[in-house]
């Protein structure tokens, strides 16, 4: 999402601190690796999650070497994003904190002044050397908040992409292969109606649908049309073959029995559920749902792969470690961060169903984690993410969610819903162009 007014984006975040009224206790100054030290630490990861396993270590091995004390405050992610715009502009600001990612929130965050940029951190530890250049575009922001920029302003330590659940049991029931191409894909799409099964699990109430809308525009597109959409480097063609491809197609996947006539009222958590109870063989959506479906859909055999015949995937790093202006203990911070990175932390990450961007292959010993690993790093290697349709104007999520439910319920055509879409992504982004 884009950053919006400065001003209307203030106010609205000291009304909403207001009406929450969190107090927030302050914290101990001191140098890096002194005993008595205190580092400060916000972040909203579950305990038993990816993250929340790698960074508990990351605590322990912290506090060994340095002899500094963590304070960590379990925060929720809309704690963080209502209180920060005030908080962090006091004496209760935290060293370091987990804040998520795009231009409306690091962003916005970077150009108030309210983080440090921390380049010179960066160049000291290397940590540009760990990161892929597509995953650096969340980290780095221009002065007026917008990614992509020459200062850095958070650290990722693990990513997420969109791809395709494959059920394997029902491909080979059907006779079927795992398709590596468009082509195929098509082929499997139409092979499985024929048989009398809605292949694909959607979403048309929800982000599922809109993300296959902007798949199918990826494959149409190049790393050009994703700076023009997402960094606003030219202007994007509303009429051009990237979205016209993507609209139509869409629509066609509908009129051909791919995605269910009813898709425009369900919800991701359903469209989730049909493929971990089998009644849905394909799933196009995000490695987030990996570790529920390690747990949950055990009654087949599956796998997850990148979209076929695609060269960009939707996806981006995941959320970064920022550090407040008025942080007491910025050198403890980067201490922190630089753990974070290291391969023994990115190996727990990625044995426990998380993406860990600076991770040695050979210290992944799960072999379904494994996979997902490889393919993300496939997606990487060929510099393919291309982060989410939602992000580049505030409001767009909305936006997308509604033209494309007017879409495939046959209230507008494909025409009407790129003009409609191209009319408020104009709107949305008019002040960075």
């Amino acid at each position: 999402m884009a950053r919006i007014n400065r001003g209307k984006k203030s106010l609205a975040l000291l009304a909403a601190l207001t009406v929450t009224g969190i107090a927030l206790s302050g914290c101990t100054s001191g140098s890096a690796g002194e005993d008595g030290d205190t580092l400060k630490l916000w972040h909203y990861e579950g305990a038993d999650s990816a993250m929340g396993i790698a960074w508990a270590q990351a605590i322990e091995t912290f506090e060994e070497e340095t002899g500094a004390t963590v304070e960590f405050e379990e925060k929720s992610f809309e704690q963080i994003q209502k209180t920060a715009s005030q908080v962090l502009d006091t004496d209760a600001a935290p060293d370091l904190m987990e804040f998520n990612k795009g231009n409306a929130t690091a962003g916005f965050l970077a150009s108030t002044g309210l983080i440090t940029d921390i380049s010179d951190a960066v160049a000291e530890y290397g940590w540009d050397e760990k990161l892929a250049s597509s995953l650096q575009t969340t980290a780095k922001y221009s002065e007026d908040g917008v990614m992509g920029g020459d200062a850095w302003y958070g650290i990722p330590n693990y990513g997420e992409f969109v791809g395709v659940y494959y059920n394997k049991d029902a491909f080979a029931a059907a006779g079927l292969e795992i398709p590596t191409t468009y082509e195929e894909f098509v082929d499997v799409l139409d092979a499985f109606v024929a048989k009398g099964i809605t292949p694909l699990a959607e979403a048309g109430a929800e982000y599922p649908l809109g993300q296959l809308w902007y798949q199918l525009a990826l494959l149409e597109g190049d790393r050009g049309f994703v700076d023009d959409y997402q960094l606003y480097k030219d202007p994007v063609d509303w009429e051009g073959p990237e979205v016209t491809s993507a609209t139509e197609t869409l629509k066609e996947y509908v009129d051909k029995g791919y995605i269910a006539s009813d898709v425009s009222s369900v919800k991701a958590e359903d469209a989730g559920v049909s493929f971990i109870n089998g009644s849905a063989p394909i799933f196009v959506s995000g490695s987030w749902w990996f570790g529920r479906f390690v747990a949950e859909a055990t009654g087949f055999d599956w796998t997850l792969a990148a979209f076929p015949g695609a060269d960009l995937s939707l996806g981006s790093s995941g959320n970064l470690w920022v550090v407040p202006e008025n942080a007491a203990n910025k050198e403890l911070a980067y201490e922190f961060i630089d753990i974070t990175m290291r391969p023994e932390i990115q190996a727990i990450i990625g044995n426990n169903g998380g993406l860990p961007v600076a991770v040695d292959s050979a210290d992944i010993t799960d072999a379904k984690s494994a996979e997902l690993i490889e393919t993300f790093n496939g997606i990487l290697d060929a510099d393919g993410l291309s982060f989410y349709p939602d992000w580049p104007a505030p409001g767009f999520y909305d936006v997308l969610v509604q033209e494309i439910q007017g879409l495939i319920t046959g209230v507008q055509d494909a025409e009407t819903t790129n003009k409609n879409l191209g009319e408020q992504y104009d709107e949305g982004t008019a002040e960075f162009r």
